[in-house]
């Protein structure tokens, strides 16, 4: 295995392009791989992959991941909306086949180390004696939130040289300056299995989750409408409901698999002080032993807030923030910091008192 060799994930983006080029700066021998995950060649990123490439003089291979894609991403995505919750497909893909995959390429290819675009960074703690996710420089553009479900094997032998970067615009510059077709290319913004972002129509062709008409109910269990199906709706929606005649607007607070009911209140319900995170990844330590204060994120675009973050008896835990918080959902990923470094996250599994 070479210390000096890096197979970089490249995405057909200006990201991972410029990933290429501070790595090459940087004495690394490098390699690029995209992963066959669903639509790579369709939408031209292959061929803007190929094309960096080969400005930039380097090996580049498509990997095979789609088996590994639709078996961890796909089919857990319609089963998260079948039990009535909202997933985020990008966190459960980054650490089961993104780098997973990726590492696997490495050792076939002889690299020491995978890399990719992400703002973030990687760092080793003599005392702790554990590899660390920090935050990007990035304010703007830090993705550590997406990424808190990483080993400590994956963490080891990945790289994120953007993670150093402090504008977007530096990048591109970057990119451009080096004559790469991917300088000006539009960041995606996509679900890359859901190119036109219609996730109910994509749940429906599946075959997985049937949309099924039930009432809108009031926390009291009053009927109030009817609606088209529990995947239609999230917490916190008002848009698109179709109920009238109440005295106030009306705000979705949860969703009832059990009785395919959507229930409906006044926005001053949607927040909360407490949830409860269950499929937990701790990176700054093993495991949580005591309460400890730190902050948290419970959307990837959220601004953090200071919580008490405390260890349940059954490997969950349980997080009191100082302030209610709005529109908290079961399914999404509540990730824990301390100043840029990431402490760990779960699952939001419970919702309120």
């Amino acid at each position: 295995m070479e210390d000096r060799r890096v197979l970089v994930g490249m995405s057909g983006g200006v990201d991972s392009s410029a990933c290429v080029l501070l790595l090459q700066r940087a004495g690394y021998e490098v390699q690029g791989v995209m992963l066959d995950l669903c639509s790579g060649k369709a939408s031209g990123s292959e061929d803007d992959a190929r094309a960096v490439a080969r400005r930039l003089a380097i090996p580049f291979t498509v990997y095979p991941a789609r088996e590994a894609f639709f078996a961890c991403v796909v089919d857990d995505f319609v089963a998260e909306y079948r039990a009535g919750r909202t997933p985020n497909p990008c966190i459960q893909c980054n650490p089961t086949v993104k780098f997973a995959k990726m590492l696997e390429a490495a050792d076939r290819l002889c690299c020491g180390f995978i890399a990719t675009g992400h703002y973030a960074r990687v760092a080793y703690d003599e005392t702790r004696r554990r590899w660390l996710l920090k935050k990007g420089r990035s304010a703007r553009k830090d993705q550590s939130y997406v990424l808190y479900r990483l080993s400590q094997e994956q963490l080891s032998r990945t790289l994120m040289p953007l993670g150093e970067m402090t504008d977007k615009d530096e990048v591109r510059a970057l990119a451009e300056d080096a004559g790469l077709v991917t300088a000006r290319k539009k960041d995606s913004q996509d679900i890359c299995f859901l190119p036109d972002g219609d996730y109910t129509a994509f749940l429906q062709r599946s075959g997985g989750v049937a949309l099924t008409p039930g009432d809108f109910v009031d926390e009291a269990g009053r009927v109030l409408g009817r609606h088209r199906g529990l995947a239609c709706y999230t917490t916190g929606q008002r848009k698109g409901l179709g109920v009238g005649g109440s005295a106030y607007p009306l705000y979705v607070l949860g969703k009832d698999a059990a009785r395919n009911a959507v229930v409906l209140g006044p926005e001053e319900r949607l927040y909360a002080r407490r949830l409860v995170v269950e499929d937990v990844n701790w990176i700054a330590f093993e495991t949580l032993t005591e309460p400890v204060r730190c902050t948290a994120k419970t959307r990837y675009s959220q601004s953090e807030a200071a919580v008490t973050l405390s260890p349940l008896p059954d490997g969950r835990a349980a997080a009191v923030f100082d302030a209610p918080q709005r529109a908290l959902t079961c399914g999404q990923s509540a990730v824990f910091y301390d100043g840029d470094t990431v402490l760990g996250g779960g699952i939001i599994c419970a919702v309120g008192d």
